[in-house]
């Protein structure tokens, strides 16, 4: 099973076993994570693939690029997550003065004291979001790549950790172009994951819309009937457990085959790094925890591999003037590599 546009398709359950088998109970964890679901529902309809996304991004502590015209969402989306999971979130909007201090943080002379202290910025949480991270300079953007990668920001020479969980939830539009500056490759591949949240169908958008005229909020989360479900505990026992999760050979030597088939396909000027891979095989093991499973089955990875995959790698020029699209190769390559069975 493969999904288009890097939408991930909802967790299938436990594998089915013979009616006279007893199912294992799921774990306590697994309850609580899937229980989030729901209740960022009461407040976000239709997004049900971001928000599996952003869970496997926390299970993986990767950090997660949302892509969607104004207006989807986005923002209600992460403020909605991390009041059901009880994490602290900060949101910064990105703009073209926006300087690295003002997210990092920076020291700030005190004429009491006639000494430099430390001011933490908005990047010292849990759910930080970086609102149209494509709207502020590179050397801003850039601000965020150690956070990102070491958990920690240098200020003055002196590493200063960020809290656990800590990720990035960017935003990015895809129609503006004017005023934007488009994130680098090496920035791309900072982000574990890719998803893009579509305009909500006739009936979800009427959804919407009673919820409003019934008095909805968005501001007012607790009104909504939002509860806190989850917490960090839950978090860390999860990731342990997502650790524990087997991986066949067969497997393995699956994502190696799509991953090195990508540098060598023709439509593509930039294929996927070993990091690529290594994430597509995080992914794909918190998509079968969620699922209710111990091991990773082929399908696990195809789920995973357009909202892993798709943002790392780059089409030639010319391909893409003949139509040629990076998901559409994706496809053709899912569809030639061998599945194991």
């Amino acid at each position: 099973m493969t999904t288009p546009d890097s939408q991930v398709p909802e967790p299938t359950g436990p594998a089915q076993q013979p009616a006279t088998a007893p199912q294992a109970p799921r774990p306590a964890s697994l309850e609580r994570l899937v229980a989030v679901r729901t209740e960022v529902g009461k407040a976000v309809v239709g997004q049900d693939s971001a928000v599996t996304t952003l869970l496997i991004g926390l299970l993986c502590r990767g950090h997660v690029l949302l892509e969607g015209v104004p207006g989807v969402a986005k923002t209600l989306l992460v403020r909605t997550l991390a009041h059901s999971l009880d994490l602290d979130t900060k949101r910064v909007q990105f703009t073209p003065d926006l300087m690295p201090g003002d997210v990092t943080g920076s020291l700030v002379y005190d004429a009491r004291t006639a000494e430099f202290s430390f001011r933490p910025g908005p990047v010292f949480t849990n759910l930080l979001l970086a609102d149209e991270i494509n709207r502020t300079p590179p050397k801003t953007q850039s601000a965020l790549l150690e956070a990102m990668e070491e958990r920690q920001v240098t200020v003055d020479g002196e590493p200063r950790p960020l809290p656990d969980p800590f990720i990035v939830i960017a935003t990015q539009n895809p129609i503006e172009y004017e005023g934007t500056y488009a994130l680098p490759e090496a920035q791309l591949d900072r982000f574990l994951l890719k998803a893009t949240l579509p305009v909500p169908e006739r009936h979800l958008e009427t959804e919407i819309l009673a919820r409003h005229a019934a008095g909805f909020n968005p501001r007012d989360l607790v009104a909504a009937g939002v509860k806190r479900v989850a917490s960090a505990e839950d978090l860390a026992i999860a990731r342990e457990q997502v650790a524990k999760v087997m991986v066949h050979p067969d497997v393995l030597g699956y994502i190696v085959d799509i991953c090195r088939a990508t540098r060598h396909s023709p439509s593509l000027a930039l294929g996927v790094s070993p990091r690529g891979a290594t994430a597509l095989l995080a992914t794909s093991r918190a998509w079968a925890w969620l699922s209710g499973r111990e091991f990773v089955t082929p399908d696990d990875v195809k789920a995973l591999v357009f909202s892993t995959l798709a943002h790392r790698v780059a089409l030639r020029p010319e391909s893409a003037m003949e139509g040629v699209t990076v998901h559409s190769v994706l496809g053709t390559i899912l569809n030639t590599i061998p599945v194991p069975r």
